[in-house]
């Protein structure tokens, strides 16, 4: 059981909703709401000591991801989703990511890669510390930002569109093992072959990082736990 969320005002209520969010897909991934569990927006708003509003945000983010399925006014229901669709989005989204960060390599402006690498400079104390959820907000914006650096309008929202769909997916794949310093190691890679100009390089290293994501995420599903 979680503590009440105090205030609702603004952004305040952004941050409750991006809370619930995170704990509904823990308790997903994890198995503790199964496929086809009821997710009643009254029974959430009383648990979580929020209003409705924050709730229905956070179950259409999680409906946007795949990992709930919405019905009118009634709030929805745990999805199921099987790990070849899963693996099959990843494959997608590493072609995309890798496309967009060798774009990104040649197009950047100094102030963007100023902003990449600060980014990544502050990423080092959150690995430290171990703390997912900041890591997972973090690595939202490293990645967003090379989808940006692009400055190709369209790729950068079909690449963000694809990426929301997998959201809860890359959170949780952080949680397996060491992932959380891998993941950093494989972007301080990928800085190094942006720092070099090399494109092509930072392209097979983007496609590798997704690819280490799909299979850290395969291993928590082998592990029994179900999505």
């Amino acid at each position: 059981m979680m503590n009440g969320f105090d205030g609702e005002d603004g952004d305040d209520r952004s941050l409750i909703s991006d809370r619930i969010r995170n704990a509904l897909t823990d308790e997903i991934a994890a198995g503790t709401l199964a496929a086809g569990a009821a997710l009643d927006e009254q029974q959430l708003a009383d648990r979580f000591g929020a209003s409705r509003t924050p709730v229905r945000e956070a179950l259409r983010q999680l409906a946007a991801g795949g990992l709930v399925e919405l019905r009118a006014r009634r709030g929805g229901i745990v999805a199921s989703m099987t790990a070849e669709r899963i693996m099959d989005m990843f494959e997608t989204v590493a072609e995309i990511e890798a496309v967009c960060v060798r774009l990104a390599t040649y197009r950047m402006t100094p102030l963007e890669r100023s902003r990449l690498i600060e980014l990544h400079d502050l990423s080092r104390p959150i690995v430290e510390a171990g703390d997912f959820n900041a890591y997972d907000s973090f690595n939202r914006q490293f990645h967003e930002t090379i989808y940006h650096a692009t400055h190709n309008g369209f790729l950068a929202e079909q690449a963000i569109a694809i990426r929301n769909r997998l959201n809860a997916f890359r959170r949780t794949q952080l949680r397996q093992g060491e992932r959380l310093s891998r993941s950093r190691e494989e972007h301080e890679a990928i800085m190094q072959a942006i720092a070099e100009g090399d494109g092509e390089m930072a392209s097979r290293r983007m496609r590798a990082h997704m690819l280490n994501a799909a299979t850290s995420l395969s291993r928590f599903i082998e592990a029994g736990k179900p999505l």
